[in-house]
């Protein structure tokens, strides 16, 4: 099972640079999509199923035009979960699963801490999520949560590690990313690229991307019980429809 995570920064803006193209090249059974920045009525949803994903799930903001999640599937799952059912999360369109016979699998933002407000909303989604995911992994032990983290775990996934006191690489987020692998995840890609240095965010600003100085954002993360099915793990920086890149996780299920 090949399952691709992708933070688009907006659906609309991708389509115009030839994700679709890019989408059926790159042939994933699940692709969680995440800021979609768009809710399913102001697409041509026709498109999507043209490209083999006959089953697509949307859960957006209330907020038109911002954040939003999504996933794209070849085969129908059994269940369609939207949200978490807590209001103070939900409103922004942050958590989408899908289920099968052998696993979940979750599309996740995570938001960013841009200003003092922000950061608080974020700490406060973080310790809220946590538990959310503690006790639904006593419902469905095998997990894959896949997404925009807005953290950098450790030095290596940042260009430069010096930057400690900007939201993404604060300790106080490590530790909480620490926390939630340590609680019963394994960081697909770091578990199979001990040494391994790519990025999947880059700033617009100051030629970043083409510099390479970039943070590694996004994760599939697996829960421990699927450990021995974790196959392939892996960055696709060639993809350029977003200041992100895709990440793959393939699973032998």
């Amino acid at each position: 099972m090949k399952i691709i995570s992708y933070n688009v920064n907006g659906i609309r803006a991708a389509l115009k640079k030839g994700f679709l193209d890019w989408l059926k090249a790159a042939n994933p059974d699940v692709i969680c999509i995440q800021e979609t920045k768009a809710h399913k009525e102001q697409l041509d949803l026709s498109l999507f199923e043209e490209a083999g994903y006959s089953y697509h799930y949307w859960f957006s903001a209330q907020k038109k035009g911002y954040s939003s999640v999504a996933i794209l599937c070849k085969e129908k799952p059994n269940h369609i979960e939207y949200g978490t059912g807590i209001e103070s999360m939900d409103f922004e369109g942050r958590n989408l699963r899908v289920d099968f016979d052998d696993v979940s699998i979750m599309s996740l933002y995570l938001p960013s801490g841009t200003n003092a407000l922000r950061l608080d909303y974020k700490f406060n989604y973080m310790d809220e999520f946590q538990e959310y995911i503690t006790n639904l992994r006593k419902e469905i032990p095998n997990l894959v949560i896949c997404g925009d983290y807005n953290i950098c775990h450790e030095e290596m996934d940042i260009h430069n590690p010096k930057m400690k006191g900007v939201s993404g690489f604060l300790p106080e987020e490590r530790t909480w990313i620490g926390n939630f692998i340590n609680g019963g995840f394994i960081d697909s890609f770091r578990y199979l690229n001990k040494d391994l240095q790519q990025y999947s965010w880059w700033s617009y600003r100051a030629n970043a991307r083409a510099n390479n100085k970039g943070w590694r954002l996004d994760y599939a993360m697996v829960a421990k019980p699927l450990q021995d099915k974790i196959a392939r793990a892996y960055i696709l920086p060639e993809a350029k429809h977003s200041d992100h890149c895709p990440i793959a996780l393939e699973l032998d299920i």
